[in-house]
């Protein structure tokens, strides 16, 4: 099947914006690159909440080290 013209019309809401590139990916891409790069950016994502993670435990731990050994 044969896509349609492709219309592009950039709006101020993100969400025409976002099916238009959706769009403009189906086109140009095909399904097994469109996949690749969404691994790629689901990968990203995760790498950044692991991250953010490390960042809140080191807080966490510092925070920890600083009042020294509570005697119990």
């Amino acid at each position: 099947m044969e896509p349609g013209p492709l219309i592009i019309s950039f709006t101020t809401t993100g969400g025409h914006v976002m099916d238009t590139l959706r769009r403009i990916e189906r086109v140009l891409l095909g399904d097994g690159q469109r996949t690749a790069r969404r691994n790629a950016w689901n990968a990203v994502l995760e790498d950044r909440r692991r991250a953010k993670d490390r960042r809140e435990t080191e807080v966490v731990m510092r925070a920890t080290a600083t009042r020294g050994a509570q005697p119990t």
